[in-house]
């Protein structure tokens, strides 16, 4: 375990190699990122790979064998190693071992490359190969948390952040359950006509929110009174994860997803997971999202 840091004009970050795992994203000193404080949550942005929340029981069977995947999958679990970096990037390759196609059985090449632009944009970029000779089902995701509230707000408290979307749009949120399976049985309204979701404590009382085909794949969070936060840009992702530890805790995680959680309504075979991506051999997914500081 190591950390790299990467840096590009008032913008820093640092990265540690296991798990890929962004540890500190700064500006001119400032922290913007969640620091794994126990008391609520102790990780910073793990990598989610190759699923996005959980599986029934953490069990599925798949054509290869079976799956047995904690949450949020494996790749947050182990060293990944360093293949390229420069003073502003890095490139991070976790590949599949008798290890991991133990609970995983599959070939794969995950890259993880982290970039800062002169502009100061923070990029996270996924880049998923199918090495093996059989179609590879997989989903990505990100996790970062940030701190709310931002740095250099002030007197600012939780619930003077909100989420801003590009256009106002009606949307009602599926529900996690309480084995952290889907559910569109239990609907939770956030907007109506808006352009503006407020935070509050009860908004997660069913743990994470997830939207779906947000618009124009970009949400800001910001502080009414500071204008300080973060902009997540995440075209490419279907949906965004939206999730704060229960009770004070001081930080939102904005979670771009390519799918989600088993729903109650599937069944335990892996390939049939809803928005799953399916990958043939020897072809590469790649997407990204970045992060600009407010």
């Amino acid at each position: 375990m190591s950390i790299i840091t990467i840096q590009n004009g008032g913008v820093a970050a640092r990265i540690d190699t296991l798990g890929a795992q962004l540890t500190s994203l700064a500006r001119d000193g400032r922290e913007y990122l969640w620091q794994a404080d126990p008391r609520w949550w102790n990780r910073h942005a793990p990598v989610l790979f190759p699923i996005v929340g959980s599986i029934r029981g953490d069990q599925a069977v798949s054509q290869q064998g079976p799956v047995k995947l904690g949450r949020h999958g494996l790749a947050r679990n182990y060293e990944h190693a360093v293949v390229r970096q420069d003073d502003s990037s890095v490139t991070f390759e976790l590949v599949d071992s008798p290890e991991t196609r133990a609970d995983y059985p599959y070939a794969f090449k995950l890259n993880m490359t982290y970039a800062i632009s002169g502009d100061g944009a923070f990029t996270q970029a996924f880049r998923v190969e199918n090495t093996g000779a059989v179609e590879l089902p997989f989903s990505v995701g990100g996790h970062p948390a940030f701190n709310v509230p931002a740095p250099g707000a002030g007197d600012e408290a939780f619930e003077d952040y909100a989420l801003e979307f590009a256009e106002p749009w009606t949307f009602d949120s599926a529900t996690i359950t309480d084995g952290g399976l889907l559910t569109y049985d239990v609907m939770n309204p956030l907007l109506k006509d808006s352009d503006r979701l407020p935070l509050s404590r009860d908004l997660f009382r069913y743990d994470t929110v997830m939207l779906e085909d947000v618009p124009a794949s970009t949400v800001t969070l910001r502080g009414s009174k500071s204008g300080h936060g973060v902009r997540v840009d995440f075209e490419g992702f279907k949906y965004l994860g939206v999730w704060s530890a229960a009770g004070d805790a001081p930080f939102v995680a904005l979670e771009p997803w390519t799918g989600h959680a088993t729903l109650t309504s599937e069944d335990d075979v892996f390939e049939h997971k809803r928005d799953i991506t399916v990958l043939a051999p020897g072809a590469v997914d790649e997407r990204s999202f970045s992060v600009t500081l407010l």
